[in-house]
């Protein structure tokens, strides 16, 4: 029976078209989505233009709205859209590839409006837009329009306000083919070279670090951005390593970022020793993470030309400066048998003496050693900030198994830092971390040094105890 129940494509089958149909309108009755979705699909059947009509209809109707699209709305805003791209991909494309390509630059088109009524920053809608421009890619070869796509293209990154169009030349690069890529070329050229009009007086917009900010100069660095950024991608689509440079300015080839960019194009084109000259024009920054791909492309480097020692050598380099387990877990990998060991034992020992305790405990996780977060966390106690709950939270709940004190002193400084600073909205949290703290008390024979739990917990109740919001968070 059970089988006879479960909600599948087969077992629907078996009530039959008509009972199908009374559900369906019941369901849809009250509901404009599926109402719009269930019209489409009875288009569709009728023919590609009668498909083609709704979704233009439906297109346009989202164009023309101006109602705020808050955050309950965002995601059924997404669906709509989603609705009406794959049925211009899945349903008229495959019959008529020019109607489909008229409809998708239409669809990109909304971007204007849509963005100018929402706030997208998780980037839910933007994707949809992006997801377009790959569709057009896809559809471009199959359609009779390719005399009009550099023209095309080049209008949609004219108005590329919202990045909306962000992906276009790298999808399009391939029905652009070398003589409309030539042509986009020109297009962007004649653009970046065309001057500007002067207003007759000039709007501020803001205020810089070097005074009034104009509109005539944001409108101008908008346009030397987007022919920079579109050369960029050309030069990419033809395999030009030195035009793809010749975009990058003197200071911004000084940027780890942009230097590990152009060395990585310059070791995919077999030219390992300019890419080395091009890693050397930048210098290791304060953020790990910016620094870490400039990093890889430099042993990458160095590999390529057969500079394996060296490229040990500069691997720990980056691990003693920055803990990084990526680094860490390479140079292990390529030592000889039983130097693992050894080489372990001393990153461990590097660690634990690091300056900063949260990047050593972060690389501790990352790699994992447990018992030595434990090590770390109960010498260096008194140098944790509790403020840094996205780092403690979780190693805190990881090391709870096997090192319930580690984890607890950890509880204990997000704990303190919130009633000692007056977190209050940290309360029903750091409360439910006084709890855990009890239940892993069960679990640790000897606080060492430090205070039991019935001893801490008084503590709090002597200096937090008319903080009823945390207590309450307690029990």
């Amino acid at each position: 029976m059970a089988a006879k129940t479960t909600l599948n494509a087969k077992n629907l089958e078996a009530l039959g078209a008509e009972r199908l149909a009374a559900l369906l309108i019941e369901i849809s009755t009250g509901n404009a989505a599926s109402k719009r979705r269930l019209r489409l699909e009875l288009a569709g059947a009728q023919g590609t233009g009668e498909a083609a009509r709704e979704v233009r209809k439906r297109l346009s109707s989202i164009d023309r709205a101006r109602t705020f699209i808050d955050w309950r709305k965002i995601k059924a805003l997404k669906a709509d859209l989603e609705t009406q791209r794959r049925v211009i991909t899945g349903t008229i494309a495959p019959s008529d590839a020019d109607e489909a390509m008229e409809l998708l630059w239409r669809y990109l088109e909304l971007a204007g409006s849509i963005f100018a009524r929402c706030d997208d920053s998780n980037g839910l809608v933007i994707g949809s837009f992006h997801e377009a421009c790959l569709d057009l890619g896809a559809i471009a070869p199959k359609a009779s329009s390719a005399k009009r796509l550099p023209e095309q293209v080049f209008a949609a990154i004219q108005r590329n306000d919202y990045g909306e169009y962000d992906p276009l030349i790298p999808a399009m690069a391939p029905a652009l083919g070398k003589d409309g890529l030539a042509r986009l070329k020109r297009l962007l050229a004649d653009w970046a070279n065309e001057p500007l009009e002067q207003p007759a007086e000039r709007v501020v917009m803001g205020w810089g670090m070097s005074g009034p900010v104009y509109e005539d100069e944001i409108h101008r660095r908008h346009r030397d951005t987007s022919v920079s950024v579109a050369l960029k991608q050309i030069a990419d689509a033809e395999g030009d390593v030195d035009a793809y440079i010749r975009q990058q300015s003197k200071a911004a080839q000084t940027m780890t970022t942009v230097a590990a960019e152009i060395a990585q194009r310059l070791l995919a084109a077999g030219r390992a020793e300019e890419a080395l000259a091009a890693l050397d024009k930048a210098q290791a920054t304060e953020r790990p993470a910016l620094d870490f791909p400039w990093q890889q492309a430099r042993v990458e480097a160095l590999e390529t030309l057969g500079r394996h020692e060296e490229a040990q050598a500069y691997r720990w380099q980056c691990f003693e400066r920055d803990l990084s387990a990526e680094h860490l877990k390479a140079y292990i990998k390529r030592l000889p048998d039983f130097d693992d060991i050894e080489a372990e034992e001393k990153a461990f020992a590097h660690a634990h003496g690091f300056p900063d305790v949260h990047l050593a405990l972060i690389f501790m996780a990352q790699w994992p050693a447990p018992a030595e977060a434990a090590k770390l966390v109960l010498a260096r106690a008194d140098e944790i900030d509790g403020d840094l709950y996205e780092i403690l939270t979780g190693a805190a709940d990881w090391l709870s198994e096997k090192h319930p004190l580690a984890a607890t002193l950890l509880l204990r400084e997000m704990i303190d830092f919130a009633l000692e600073t007056g977190r209050s909205s940290r309360y029903k949290h750091v409360g439910r971390h006084l709890a855990t703290c009890a239940a892993l008390a069960a679990h640790i024979a000897d606080f060492g040094a430090f205070a039991d739990h019935v001893t801490y917990a008084e503590g709090l109740k002597r200096n937090h105890g008319k903080k009823h919001s945390f207590w309450s968070a307690v029990l």
